[in-house]
């Protein structure tokens, strides 16, 4: 008997875009969680996109990023608390929400403030291009310097809900207050700096009091810069999940009453293994650079911007060597595919900034630039993709 190997023997299937998980965007994304609670309580100009919820007078929403809904899943002894109200999320339907993409803070924080998809808000990446100088712009860090009104010139669900007469706040590390990512994404009302996670839990109740409508805001970091640094399966990690628990219960103990406490993230988290398999160097690799003139976004959600006239061939070569392990995509397709907002639609000044080509990790994989990127690339922990362990984030719920 004569054995005969497959046509495609040599040659990985690739992935089919049209299986790629899309974000919830106008049902169950984080763009869709202030407009709800804002319609909620009679702000103007809102309907409520996450039909799940019930209105509440007044509203606080913690973000604590980094932690996605299936690590929490996965830490129950870490995190009692939390995993007690997985079932509240989403309205008690038990389901978590989308982050939308790419998963990533910026993206998110975005998201979360304007009530927009990224096709809209104009922050769709880690770092992405600047039409106007065509240098890359990392929009985390806001550099280089950039106007930013222009850049996202919508105004913020914090800012129509204060101009309703709704007292509005956000209580935060203060060395948040005035950044441009702020600015554009999180400000109106009144914005109050505290140190530690415990002074902030103590100060939005505070703040969730003081109004009979009151939106208030609240956040947390350290937990994504341990899993960064340590990865998600390190105890370092799951001491600060440990730490978060404790803060989500000191908060939802001091509620006044008619309030809704929504615990929620920015993306959840993926450890990438520091092997040549799953670390793809875009800087020694000599075919993914072919014809790419800049290399955006992040390790597992990239935007390549290729030298004009090229882009058909840049996408060709990372279908080739990727797309067996990267959703690869054309700037149409990934729109058409409702990628970054509704199918099909995107502001005219935001186009540029996406992607020639995006390529989004199926796999635990992550494409790095060893010499560009020497610290992002030194990542354990990392993000941005459409995996469910970094889309899916919790929308935990406690009401007094």
């Amino acid at each position: 008997m004569s054995y005969s190997a497959p046509a495609n023997w040599d040659e990985p299937e690739l992935l089919d875009l049209s299986g790629a998980p899309v974000p919830q965007y106008g049902t169950g994304s984080l763009a869709d969680l202030l407009p709800t609670l804002a319609a909620g309580q009679g702000v103007p100009g809102f309907t409520a996109g996450i039909a799940e919820l019930t209105p509440a007078d007044r509203n606080c929403v913690f973000l604590i990023d980094g932690m996605g809904w299936e690590q929490i899943k996965a830490h129950p002894d870490e995190a009692p608390f939390l995993a007690s109200l997985l079932g509240s999320s989403r309205g008690g339907t038990g389901l978590p929400i989308t982050s939308g993409f790419p998963a990533t803070t910026a993206t998110s924080l975005a998201s979360v403030g304007t009530g927009l998809p990224p096709a809209r808000h104009g922050l769709p990446g880690y770092a992405v291009r600047n039409p106007a100088s065509g240098e890359l712009m990392n929009q985390l860090r806001w550099q280089p310097w950039t106007a930013p009104k222009p850049w996202q010139p919508y105004p913020t669900v914090f800012q129509q809900a204060d101009a309703a007469g709704v007292h509005t706040a956000q209580v935060s590390a203060p060395n948040f207050q005035n950044t441009p990512l702020t600015k554009i994404a999180l400000s109106g009302g009144t914005f109050h700096g505290r140190m530690t996670g415990e002074e902030r839990m103590d100060l939005a109740a505070i703040q969730l009091a003081a109004g009979e409508r009151s939106l208030v805001y609240t956040y947390y970091s350290e937990l994504d810069g341990a899993g960064h640094r340590h990865g998600v399966d390190s105890d370092a990690w799951r001491g600060q999940l440990m730490h978060v628990d404790r803060l989500v219960r000191r908060l939802a103990e001091q509620l006044p009453p008619r309030t809704a406490l929504y615990v929620t993230s920015d993306h959840g988290m993926v450890d990438v293994p520091f092997d040549e398999d799953s670390r793809i160097d875009f800087d020694e690799d000599w075919e993914l650079g072919a014809g790419v003139a800049l290399l955006g976004g992040e390790g597992r959600a990239r935007h390549v911007y290729a030298v004009p006239g090229a882009e058909a061939d840049v996408l060709t070569v990372w279908r080739e060597v990727l797309g067996d392990r990267f959703w690869v995509a054309s700037r149409q397709e990934a729109l058409e595919m409702g990628w970054f907002g509704t199918p099909g639609e995107c502001d005219e000044r935001v186009l540029g900034r996406i992607g020639d080509v995006i390529a989004a990790a199926h796999a635990d994989v992550a494409i790095t630039a060893s010499r560009k990127e020497p610290n992002e690339s030194a990542l354990t922990g990392m993000h941005g993709s459409l995996t469910a362990a970094e889309q899916l984030v919790p929308l935990l719920e406690v009401r007094s």
